[in-house]
């Protein structure tokens, strides 16, 4: 990886904070600015817009291991992701869905929705941890879908994907996966991984704007499925790639994962998206999981050493993430005294949530737990 110092010339928030809160949103990286504004003063000069649609799901096909392009579907945020997969599964009486007790709000909700009719089941956590053996024992034949975040938003987390995978095909449901946590700081394989959805916004680790997303669909599932909902983006290219009027008496769905759009995406924020996911897939993945996973064990060395209680489980390293958490007295008093000193952390879970990026240092590391 590019040395950290001239890295940071990329990132402005350097010059004015210490930011270790990529969990919540992330700032902007200069190119990702350049590229947007003259995008849209191109756009407002020329009422032309120069852009290829298709590269931003080849970016993006590429950080998660998709087989093609094809794969990737635009939406506008992993809510949207998340409830598009499970308004188009079918559930029989009696059928569930299994998650964890971890999870952020967007995962859970959508079959909590009385219209599918499906029943909930909540694996709890066992210090933090999220144990293969309590999955097990929650999925059974009845099972429609896995979903659970790669990454948990509260302490970080992570999933062995292969394993849920595994477990989740053996009784024939689906494994559903929130990326928003993951993407852009560890590393993700979905063909290795057998994954059949993965979804995730831009604006968190992938270090892109708000408005941009994207769902994968595994490719044999994108036939097997009809979309919840349909708009002319939903159609094959040929359909309105024509002079003539458009064919609204017969419905022509997309063979690829663009089926399951339903509209212009938001193309602003798709062309920085593209700019900030190239950045990352330059300094790859690996070097970035490398980078951040020793940022965080300073981190958790510090809050041991001050006798302070973490919520993030330490071992094994494979179950951890950018994300660090640990308990500490009027967490949000704290976290606002912090950003008076320029310091930009979270309150989540009565205890404080760190989450560097790869441009971070270990100086701001070491400040931050000078300022506690």
């Amino acid at each position: 990886m590019e040395d950290v110092r001239r890295l940071r010339e990329q990132f402005p928030v350097t010059k004015n904070k210490v930011f270790l809160n990529h969990a919540a949103q992330s700032p902007l990286p200069k190119p990702v600015v350049e590229a947007m504004r003259e995008f849209m003063e191109g756009f407002s000069e020329t009422g032309v817009m120069n852009n290829d649609l298709d590269e931003p799901k080849r970016l993006f096909a590429k950080l998660i291991g998709a087989t093609s392009h094809d794969e990737i579907a635009y939406v506008t945020n992993t809510s949207t992701g998340l409830n598009i997969a499970a308004h188009m599964l079918n559930y029989q009486p009696d059928s569930n869905v299994v998650t964890t007790d971890l999870e952020y709000p967007s995962v859970v909700y959508p079959w909590l929705s009385p219209k599918l009719g499906v029943k909930v089941r909540y694996v709890k956590n066992v210090g933090g941890k999220i144990l293969l053996s309590d999955m097990e024992r929650a999925v059974d034949d009845k099972t429609v879908a896995v979903a659970v975040s790669h990454v948990k938003y509260v302490n970080g987390f992570r999933h062995d994907l292969r394993s849920l995978a595994d477990i989740a095909h053996e009784h024939g449901a689906y494994l559903i996966v929130d990326a928003i946590q993951s993407a852009g700081v560890v590393p993700i394989d979905v063909e290795r991984d057998n994954v059949d959805f993965l979804t995730t916004g831009c604006y968190k680790w992938l270090l892109g704007p708000a408005g941009a997303g994207f769902l994968y669909l595994r490719q044999g599932l994108i036939d097997e499925f009809e979309p919840p909902f349909i708009g002319w983006a939903s159609v094959k290219p040929e359909v309105f790639e024509t002079i003539e009027f458009w064919d609204i008496w017969n419905l022509q769905l997309a063979t690829t994962a663009s089926r399951f759009e339903v509209g212009w995406p938001s193309v602003y924020s798709l062309v920085g998206a593209a700019v900030a996911v190239k950045l990352l897939l330059d300094a790859g993945i690996p070097n970035i999981e490398k980078r951040v996973l020793a940022l965080t064990s300073r981190l958790i060395d510090a809050v041991k050493q001050r006798g302070l209680k973490l919520q993030t489980p330490e071992e094994p390293l494979e179950c951890r993430s950018g994300v660090v958490n640990f308990l500490i007295d009027r967490p949000q008093e704290r976290v606002e005294r912090l950003e008076e000193k320029g310091i930009i952390v979270s309150a989540r879970a009565h205890g404080i949530r760190v989450s560097p990026h790869f441009y971070n240092t270990e100086e701001e590391i070491d400040r931050l737990i000078d300022e506690l």
